[in-house]
């Protein structure tokens, strides 16, 4: 593949390290085609991953859309939103689309709600033990429990919130690391292809993600070998991404994952190209 595209781009806008115009120009150094920004949406909470507030979320979207204009005969800017579910107390989709005039939205679930007032287990971040705290006192160390309610979360936000990518969907992984469960159980797997069903019937493109390798946080993509031998039976559309958040992390682990695709029998790539989804060779 000459070319390709990322979109999934985090910036100063949110948690991520660089200006906007930083990464348009790292993307064109690289020959990229295509770069979509998808800033973490705001939330209703404190916290140190989204954009802060609603004025700067429109100082986000009027940045981007004037390095849209700026660049639009070099490559195609995508202006998205990573928008984070959990049922009662985040914002519908649909709301931050239409008030931002969105391109896409990418679908993720990063806090995992229990069911009840005692809290949300943060299943991201760099650190290990907020992962293992969560599991511990929000879930009472019940990691079948608490997966599932991952899962639930996961399928909750695309049968009502029909984003356009869902985001590193197997992301609970992550922090594991085969220490609470395992991949193979069947218990897990069959949470797995339920997921699949419904992303099936939704219509949603999938993300493979590649951040977890590149930052040494995972030994396997987003989402993992064996669900992409599944997604392939399935023929779902799947787009590529490196979650980045530094310019020099655009195309974290691409040519990697691209020899991974062709073994497993994938053919395209789908990505947004200015006003409409393409579809691109491998």
């Amino acid at each position: 593949m000459k070319s390709c595209f990322n979109l999934h781009t985090h910036s100063s806008f949110c948690d991520g390290t660089g200006e906007p115009e930083e990464y348009i120009k790292a993307a064109l150094d690289k020959g990229f085609h295509s770069l979509g920004f998808s800033s973490h949406a705001p939330v209703p909470f404190k916290n140190n991953f989204a954009i802060k507030n609603d004025e700067k979320l429109v100082e986000y979207c009027a940045t981007i859309r004037n390095l849209q204009a700026k660049y639009r005969d070099q490559i195609s800017i995508g202006l998205a939103l990573e928008i984070d579910y959990i049922e009662g107390i985040t914002r519908d989709f649909m709301e931050f689309k239409q008030t931002c005039r969105l391109d896409y939205t990418i679908g993720s679930v990063h806090l995992v709600k229990n069911g009840t007032d005692n809290g949300l287990w943060f299943i991201d971040g760099p650190k290990v033990e907020s992962y293992d705290d969560g599991l511990k006192n929000i879930f009472g160390g019940d990691i079948r429990l608490a997966v599932t309610a991952y899962y639930n979360q996961l399928s909750l936000m695309i049968r009502t919130q029909k984003p356009d990518i869902i985001g590193h969907f197997d992301k609970i992984k992550m922090h594991n690391q085969n220490r609470y469960f395992r991949e193979d159980e069947v218990w897990y797997r069959g949470l797995v292809m339920d997921l699949l069903k419904t992303i099936e019937r939704a219509g949603s493109i999938i993300e493979i993600n590649t951040r977890g390798i590149y930052k040494n946080r995972c030994d396997d993509l987003y989402p993992g070998q064996w669900i992409l031998k599944e997604i392939r039976k399935k023929g779902l559309p799947v787009t590529l991404s490196s979650d980045a958040h530094r310019p020099d992390e655009i195309d974290g682990y691409y040519a990697e994952t691209l020899e991974i695709l062709r073994e497993n029998g994938f053919k395209s790539l789908v990505y947004f190209n200015k006003r409409y989804w393409s579809e691109q060779a491998i």
